[in-house]
């Protein structure tokens, strides 16, 4: 196996790995009122593991296709900073159950992707291309965020016991 695709699906399951140990589908969740536009919660895992791997696949063609170390290293900050803000969002919405902070959040989040779109088409069109449907997923996503926030606010800060 090729070196880049072994560190680029390593990074894609660490994400998808960190987002799901953060991620409780528990009473607080199930308690929220959603909008009735929201796929059922099932619909979630395989999705996120299907555009985690076309971003994945959009990691290797953008390195692949790469000439200099500056493009590089410009791949890396971004992913890195996507990823860390793909996590954040499910630290915010569930761990600390703000989905009101995790509004504010996932439009830098999904700027994070804008950028990286716009970083790897110069590089490979297929590459952004295949970033497409995880900036389509997080503008769906964002739009359920708001319709929850609207739905259940205020979202008070939680006591620890």
């Amino acid at each position: 196996m090729n070196w880049t695709i072994a560190v680029a699906g390593s990074a894609a399951l660490f994400v998808l790995a960190a987002g799901a140990l953060l991620t409780n589908i528990g009473p607080w969740y199930r308690a929220l009122r959603k909008p009735s536009w929201q796929p059922p919660d099932w619909a979630f895992g395989p999705a996120w593991t299907i555009i985690m791997a076309l971003v994945a696949i959009g990691g290797v063609l953008g390195w692949r296709a790469a000439t200099t170390t500056r493009e590089r290293a410009l791949l890396i900050v971004l992913f890195m900073i996507n990823g860390t803000l793909h996590v954040s969002w499910s630290l915010l919405f569930f761990r600390l159950r703000r989905p009101d902070w995790s509004l504010i959040e996932v439009v830098v989040f999904w700027l994070s992707i804008v950028a990286l779109v716009v970083a790897l088409w110069p590089l490979s069109h297929n590459a952004a291309l295949a970033l497409c449907p995880y900036l389509a997923w997080v503008t769906f996503a964002s739009c359920l965020n708001l319709a929850i926030v609207r739905l259940n606010a205020p979202f008070p800060v939680q006591q620890s016991h």
